[in-house]
């Protein structure tokens, strides 16, 4: 534990020393390389001065580009070329692995767990967000309720499959029950269930962890976009005879679409690539398979870089089009500001 601990901050410093050599080093051979002085004519001076202005921005920029390219861009353009090549990649195939995918069972199941996943788990995050930025705004303790419900984006993926494995826990009918569900159940006089094996509300289950995490992300963007709403505009709605709940939906949630639409897309981003949940719940069995454990299981298990590649274009393809409305529309916002 020692020796991790002290590899972990010597490798801290040495990239932090890394990159303050290299900062101040490529500054100095600038400035060595581009310097004017008094002896030069003041044309070429000028010139100077403007081209190392120019070029100073990207010596900072530069690592991060070359990092971006090497652990980014690169390995996109890698997993394209291997989907359209067999399972270890000697032999194109051309888009035959995209025709497998298609006609595979255990795909269509996948895809069908993450529709189901895209339907549920951003528009239930959203909505009890912003129910619950709603009404904390309106507590004393709101503040404190705000930061416990936004205490699990604290928390790992795995972390939070591991505490509500422990909510979920089966012992069988004749044990005592550990889990806090089952203990539910058993106080009222009923059995408990394996709760994890129980199709389809398994997957509903799944998806609760992740509502559980993200409705602390979307609190607290849209509780910021309520504060934006001016107070002058709800008082005169309160004086022109509307109640609160016709003021939430004409006033309120028509002034924050714009963040509302933010919120669903990042969150629709994040279940696209869910793999943490579903791995360390139930190991994509009982019916519970997503796309991203369905790469895994054919690239990291099965070895076929070819199909675990095509599913891993699939998920890039489904992401892309959210991302990239989601760029423009906050481009779209940044330029109507």
């Amino acid at each position: 534990m020692f020796e991790q601990v002290l590899n972990a901050i010597l490798a801290v410093v040495v990239a932090l020393a890394a990159a303050g050599a290299y900062f101040w080093g490529s500054n100095w051979l600038l400035d060595k390389f581009l310097h004017s002085d008094n002896g030069m004519s003041p044309h070429v001076s000028v010139r100077r001065d403007r081209l190392r202005t120019g070029i100073r921005p990207w010596l900072f920029l530069l690592p991060a580009l070359l990092f971006l390219s090497i652990y980014l861009v690169y390995p996109v353009f890698e997993t394209v070329r291997l989907s359209l090549y067999n399972r270890n990649g000697s032999v194109f195939l051309g888009l035959s692995n995209y025709f497998w995918a298609f006609g595979d069972a255990h795909f269509r199941q996948s895809l069908l767990n993450n529709f189901f996943w895209l339907l549920i788990v951003p528009a239930m995050s959203t909505a009890i967000g912003l129910i619950i930025a709603v009404l904390a705004d309106r507590l004393w303790w709101g503040n404190i309720a705000k930061s416990l419900i936004f205490m699990p984006m604290a928390i790992s993926f795995v972390g939070a499959s591991v505490i509500w494995r422990f909510i979920y826990a089966y012992r069988g009918p004749d044990q005592p029950q550990i889990g806090v569900l089952n203990a539910i159940v058993t106080g009222m006089g009923l059995p408990p269930q394996n709760w994890i094996t129980m199709v389809p509300l398994n997957s509903f289950l799944l998806m609760v962890i992740l509502i559980w995490i993200q409705t602390g992300f979307a609190m607290v963007i849209l509780s910021a976009a309520l504060r934006g709403i001016p107070e002058e505009t709800l008082e005169a709605a309160r004086l022109d005879g509307a109640n609160e709940v016709q003021i939430f939906f004409t006033i309120m949630i028509p002034q924050i679409t714009g963040t509302l639409i933010v919120v669903w897309t990042t969150i629709t981003i994040v279940v696209l690539k869910v793999f943490d949940i579903v791995f360390a719940m139930t190991n994509g069995e009982f019916q519970t398979q997503v796309l991203a454990n369905l790469m895994y299981s054919w690239m990291f298990r099965s070895g076929d870089f070819g199909r675990g590649s095509t599913v891993a274009v699939i998920i890039l393809l489904a992401v892309l089009p959210i991302m990239i409305w989601n760029i423009r529309n906050a481009s779209r916002e940044q330029g109507a500001r």
